[in-house]
């Protein structure tokens, strides 16, 4: 079970528990790179310029400033802050080293990101994101926006996280149906119907009633579009039959049913089309994504993104993507929370080298490095104690065998969770091939 740590908001794990979130990301970093997608990372520090020129998010944004600094202006859009995500740095980045780069550029990024939210179950004000994007030089052919949600199905489907739901929508289809019922600010609708979840659609009905000024008809059909969800392309139809026409529309629907056309070949089940996601953030243009854990939907996305045009660009030069992201403290802390992994041993060592006296330490060390050359770790002990004691240190470590040396230079090894104990050879014994690495259960 995952500790609650001292300082709210910012968690730490036990070694045990830490194996599990290294199980996560290595498995998220090998699927991604069978994906092609390539590593990089992007420094801790933005200017507040940078961070906060893509929304009013200014109270979630930690500012950074050194304690003898006195005289430091706070409204200096120069002045430096953590980063609250890594998609604002990544457009930086594309941007500064777009000569460097081949596009499409394919990039997936694992790092910590702060955010100075109310801690609660599932949000952090220190946790790590696992984020993957294509980026294009002027234009990015909308294939990418499919293999983006394959790619998400195929890393989620190899963590031990249960089943889960990747919730595809459309920008243009939900602002050509707004605008194809008359409604100019389809942003603001966007907006409201974005507090579905949280709210209900009663609410929901008098916010576009009496804030954006709809009409009670088209508060009506806003929230019936709001209701379709097909696992596959069946939500055509459904959009069609609410008799509102727009160009726009037209090109949503389509855009949203290669999405799902492929990923009901490809991963039956794990992505549906639901027209009530709309993402808050104002730079999305096309294809959304929420992802969502079954029987934890209350827990919120823990993967989300989508497509947008020009949140990368210079001059005239423009740098459209698409884009997910991982929320992946608040899987480990679900993961942990419910006890559906656990670590093998809360230690990468395999073997623990006995002394049989004070004078064999060199000796253990030679069996160590005759161990670890062949990829087996091992540890040494410090002191000549009881055999005994030795043997409980190990099993208190977590250390599934205890190696030997006798006076002759004979060498034997112990399994000490069967008791079994066997005459060895440190240039060629192996553990079990279970053993060889610390996985998790």
């Amino acid at each position: 079970m995952a500790r609650k740590a001292s300082l709210s908001g910012f968690p730490e794990w036990l070694p045990a528990e830490r194996v599990v979130e290294q199980h996560v990301l290595d498995t998220l970093r090998r699927v991604f790179e069978l994906h092609g997608f390539a590593n990089i990372e992007t420094r801790a520090v933005e200017t507040r310029g940078q961070l906060l020129r893509k929304g009013e998010i200014d109270k979630e944004v930690y500012g950074l400033s050194r304690l003898a600094a006195e005289d430091e202006d706070k409204n200096d859009p120069n002045a430096l802050a953590l980063h609250f995500d890594l998609t604002v740095p990544f457009a930086r980045y594309v941007v500064e080293n777009a000569g460097h780069l081949a596009f499409p550029f394919r990039r997936y990024q694992m790092q910590k990101v702060w955010r100075g939210e109310r801690p609660q179950d599932g949000r952090f004000r220190e946790f790590t994101q696992a984020d993957i994007d294509v980026v294009g030089d002027g234009s990015l052919p909308f294939s990418y926006d499919v293999e983006l949600a394959l790619t998400i199905a195929d890393a989620l489907s190899a963590l031990p996280i249960g089943d889960f739901r990747l919730r595809v929508n459309n920008r243009k289809l939900a602002e050509g149906f707004y605008r194809g019922l008359g409604l100019d600010d389809p942003d603001a609708v966007l907006r409201a119907i974005d507090k579905l979840e949280k709210i209900g659609p009663q609410k929901v009905a008098e916010i576009l009633t009496t804030e954006v000024g709809a009409t009670a008809e088209q508060a009506e059909k806003a929230l019936a579009l709001a209701g379709i969800c097909t696992s596959d392309v069946s939500f055509v139809e459904q959009v069609r039959a609410l008799g509102v026409a727009h160009e726009l529309l037209d090109t949503g629907l389509d855009e949203l049913s290669q999405v799902i056309s492929a990923a009901s070949k490809r991963a039956p089940g794990k992505v549906v089309a639901d027209l009530s996601i709309a993402r808050g953030l104002d730079y999305y243009t096309g294809t959304v994504y929420e992802t969502v854990l079954v029987g934890h939907e209350s827990l919120g996305s823990i993967c989300s993104g989508g497509r947008y045009e020009s949140l990368a660009s210079k001059g005239k030069k423009t740098y459209p993507g698409v884009g997910l992201s991982i929320g992946v403290t608040r899987l480990v802390s679900r993961i942990l929370g419910e006890e559906l992994v656990s670590a093998a041993r809360s230690v990468p060592s395999v073997v623990y080298v006995t002394l049989a006296n004070e004078d064999a330490w060199h000796e253990a060390q030679d069996v160590a490095a005759a161990l670890r050359e062949r990829g087996i770790a091992c540890e040494v002990a410090s002191s000549a104690e009881k055999f005994g004691k030795q043997i409980k240190y190990a099993d208190r470590r977590g250390i599934p065998f205890v190696w030997f040396t006798h006076a002759d230079g004979t060498h034997e090894v112990k399994d000490i969770r069967s008791g079994e104990q066997i005459s060895a050879d440190p240039v060629n014994w192996n553990p079990p091939a279970g053993d060889l690495v610390n996985s998790v259960n």
